[in-house]
């Protein structure tokens, strides 16, 4: 029976078991007394399995084609098609929106972007909550496999940094399961990863249920800590009642969307001994250190207030709300500390969202939950540049440190610039759209920002005032989905699915 449904096509095994998780959300409804919104799960579920089946027993005489880049269409189409499955029982439970809202919420949850069309949580029933942050912790568990099982073997997502084939195409690696087919890479994969991020979610789980949050909050914010999605019961971490414990733990676990060697050594393309010599994750803790802190010294630097006794309670609010914050925005998470208010005042600075722009674009590492540019592909510029810089003073010298450095600083640092002036093209495009719609050039701009880095909450904290998707038209929240979806699969995949020539080989 496992072998059957192994032979079906991937995107059809993605609509079962989304259409097997909704149980999830009726049986929490019919606990709460909630029976519209547990039929509406329980129907929807039932109905889409049956035509599951029906499909499956109409496709089962046919050969299926097993290849990376089909596996890698049937990405897209999960991030686009399969939405449409998963809105409509949050459709048919709430009864007073949209289809068009409904399916912006799922495309927003599953690609963990966390943008929502309902500011206010009192609006939900807990119960679509809990789905909100079930398909968002599913999205991020899906580019997890995705990462190591499709994008890797076809040298996407970052991976086109450190190989040596084209991107899009199959190359060497230090890798045993390319020798797999990928069919069998993505059963490998699930296996491996799985219990690791199941694991970790249940543990950050409880404790932040010992620290004192809520079942339901917990857990929300537990999957969406891992998930890097930010969505969230109570309108953020902020609103609960854990405090700095709470945001401490959730800081601990966001490391994970920093490298992918904090969780996994497969998809590693060099030798790298710890994460104190992977640069990802150097970089990262640099960022997460150096921004609060230059945001702490500018109090002093600015002049704010210099003849005022000094508060160190206060300081070290500050300096602990700015580097949560900077951390979340960097993983693209977009958790809020509860003292960034402190931070925020104690820098002087009352809108910062150019910074936190600018950090959730950076993104976290290659093979994580977390959106973004990636770590990896600044460190490679990094490295051209200051290679380039060395030129200068010894245009005889010749770059050392091993063939894999060389590798970074020419053929890496080519590709990602190349990945940096689409994925530039693509926030301008979007902008532009965005405006063709409506919507004013600054609030383009951020929802562009928060669109390709699948950042969400900057459209709460990047602006004076946080900006309202309801305010949108249809087309516009369209664009926006359409948006966060490039932003999660990355311009080079979508360029790679529409090359014939990679299809005729």
């Amino acid at each position: 029976m496992l072998a059957r449904i192994l032979d079906l096509p991937v995107f059809l095994i993605f609509v079962i078991l989304a259409c097997s998780a909704m149980f999830i959300p009726a049986i929490h409804a019919l606990t709460q007394e909630e029976f519209h919104v547990a039929r509406s799960f329980f129907y929807s579920s039932l109905l889409g399995l049956i035509l599951c089946a029906l499909i499956g027993i109409a496709m089962s005489g046919r050969a299926t084609h097993n290849t990376a880049l089909e596996h890698l269409l049937a990405l897209l189409a999960v991030f686009v098609i399969l939405p449409v499955v998963l809105a409509v029982p949050f459709y048919e439970a709430l009864r007073t929106t949209s289809f068009v809202n409904a399916y912006f919420e799922m495309v927003s949850s599953l690609t963990t972007t966390g943008a929502t069309m309902f500011p206010n949580p009192s609006r939900l029933p807990s119960s679509l909550h809990l789905w909100r942050g079930i398909v968002g912790w599913s999205g991020g568990l899906l580019m997890w496999i995705a990462a190591a099982a499709i994008l890797a073997p076809l040298n996407l997502g970052g991976f086109e940094v450190t190989t040596s084939a084209e991107p899009g195409q199959g190359g060497l690696r230090r890798v045993d399961m390319r020798a797999a087919s990928p069919g069998q890479r993505l059963i490998r994969t699930t296996k491996r990863l799985f219990p690791i991020y199941a694991g970790l979610t249940l543990t950050l789980w409880l404790c932040l249920i010992i620290a004192g949050n809520t079942p339901l909050n917990g857990l929300m914010h537990a999957m969406a800590t891992l998930s890097t999605s930010g969505i969230s019961a109570i309108g953020g971490i902020e609103e609960s009642t854990v405090g700095v414990p709470g945001e401490v733990l959730v800081f601990l676990f966001l490391l994970f969307a920093l490298s992918r060697l904090t969780f996994s050594t497969d998809t590693i393309t060099g030798r790298t001994r710890g994460l104190h010599e992977d640069a990802e994750f150097r970089i990262g803790l640099m960022l997460v250190v150096g921004v609060p802190m230059l945001l702490f010294m500018r109090h002093w630097l600015a002049s704010f207030e210099v003849n005022e006794e000094e508060n160190l309670r206060q300081a070290l609010k500050a300096l602990w709300g700015g580097m949560f914050t900077v951390l979340s925005f960097l993983t693209t998470t977009g958790f809020v500390s509860s003292e960034w208010e402190a931070a925020q005042g104690w820098s002087g600075l009352a809108t910062p969202g150019m910074i936190l722009m600018g950090l959730a674009l950076m993104g976290g590492g290659v093979a994580t939950t977390a959106g973004g540019v990636k770590l990896l592909r600044v460190f490679t510029l990094y490295l051209n540049g200051l290679r380039e810089m060395q030129k200068l003073i010894h245009p005889s010298s010749v770059s050392g440190k091993g063939a894999h450095n060389r590798r970074v600083r020419r053929q890496g640092a080519y590709t990602a610039w190349i990945f940096f002036m689409l994925f530039a093209l693509s926030l301008a495009l979007v902008t532009l759209a965005l405006t063709g719609f409506g919507a004013s050039f600054s609030q383009a701009l951020v929802m562009s920002v928060a669109a390709l880095s699948t950042t969400g909450p900057l459209l709460d904290v990047a602006g004076a005032e946080p900006i309202l998707l309801t305010d949108l038209s249809a087309a516009a929240k369209l664009c926006f989905a359409a948006a966060t979806i490039l932003g999660r699969l990355e311009t080079l995949a979508i360029i790679a699915l529409l090359t014939p020539e990679l299809w005729r080989k």
